[in-house]
């Protein structure tokens, strides 16, 4: 949930967001004083607060990033056996049911564990530890509309109206998380039946799908700054409820407000956890690790890195994240147990009605 994001950007003013971080590199990963991280591609994480934890714990941090939080959940199963890393981050709850049912995880119930809210704590036996959320959500292109003299959709329906025909880039859902994030919103607000008439309607009226965020908010869509640059012409993306706040933060000219907007009837709460894999060489470095992200100095560190919200009580969030980028106010959800028993066959199906 997350802005895949401004990593670019986010390494121009010092966060670590690096396929090895630190002073870890060329480190043997199995000796015992290296932890390494797996991850999705959005990791980042400022290297002051990054450094005091190596100063503390003794170990060092080593991160392997693997694409989209899908790709990475995947090769991770894949490498149960023999692991890559220590510690995965960035399965969320669209993907978390397959990943505890491979066996991906052992338990471990991180200290500090008790100050993250209920709500975030999807497995009883503690194989994952919650991280941060957000909300996946359409957004939308100020200047396109303003000078369209349209106003910009607000729900999940008003997609399908004829005036937004041909505005809209979506991710796929079966190889991107905020694809499958969107195809869950929609299955959550429309039904178990309404969905796929739902999603007929979003294909006549011109949806445009593509691979992974990347490309949906970098090139085609309008409102962002290198989605301008490489000529996007869709002023709707599905992005996320706190990509606004970057393009504001991440210009070069301040400007007095964010570019973007969301269209907040089309969000879809997506939580994100770590967990200690199956297997890991090193995994007293990794209980300390998932320690850490639940620290309320890793907490207060994340927003205006990785552009999530912290899931740890009392955590403080960053004015200006919170002015452009507040969480969605009444997100679809779903429970994971429903997401396990149907989210294959949901793909199965929007594959075939959508990328015919």
């Amino acid at each position: 949930m997350h802005n895949k994001t401004f990593v670019a950007a986010a390494v121009g003013l010092g966060l670590v967001a690096l396929s090895a971080c630190g002073s870890s590199q060329g480190q043997d990963k199995t000796d015992g004083k290296t932890v390494t991280l797996v991850s999705h591609d959005s990791w980042a994480v400022s290297k002051s607060v990054l450094a005091d934890f190596e100063k503390r714990s003794g170990y060092k941090v080593r991160v392997l990033k693997d694409g989209d939080a899908g790709q990475a959940v995947n090769k991770a199963i894949l490498t149960k056996d023999n692991p890559q890393g220590d510690v995965l981050f960035g399965v969320d709850n669209t993907l978390l049911s397959r990943a505890l049912g491979n066996g991906l995880f052992q338990p471990y119930a991180a200290k500090g564990l008790d100050k993250v809210g209920a709500r975030y704590q999807l497995d009883g036996k503690h194989r994952v530890t919650p991280v941060d959320y957000g909300d996946i959500c359409v957004n939308y292109d100020k200047a396109y509309f303003s000078e369209h003299h349209l106003a910009p959709p607000q729900s999940y329906a008003d997609l399908t109206k004829p005036q937004y025909k041909n505005l809209l880039v979506t991710e796929n859902a079966a190889t991107a998380s905020p694809g499958l994030g969107f195809l869950l919103g929609s299955a959550a607000r429309f039904g178990d039946n309404g969905w796929p008439d739902y999603w007929k309607k979003l294909e006549a009226n011109g949806v445009k799908v593509v691979d992974g965020w990347e490309q949906a908010y970098y090139q085609e869509f309008s409102g962002s700054s290198e989605g301008k640059k490489a000529g996007g012409d869709r002023p709707l993306v599905v992005s996320y409820a706190s990509s606004p706040p970057a393009e504001v933060i991440y210009a070069k000219k301040r400007p007095a407000t964010a570019p973007t907007g969301v269209a907040t009837g089309t969000c879809f709460r997506q939580i994100e956890f770590a967990g200690l894999l199956s297997n890991a060489k090193n995994p007293k470095g990794a209980k300390a690790f998932l320690d850490f992200l639940v620290s309320r100095e890793f907490q207060e560190d994340m927003p205006l890195n990785m552009y999530v919200y912290p899931v740890v009580a009392g955590a403080e969030v960053p004015a200006d994240f919170t002015k452009y980028g507040p969480p969605a106010r009444h997100p679809e959800t779903m429970a994971p147990e429903k997401i396990a028993a149907d989210r294959d066959q949901w793909v199965k199906t929007w594959t075939s009605l959508v990328l015919k």
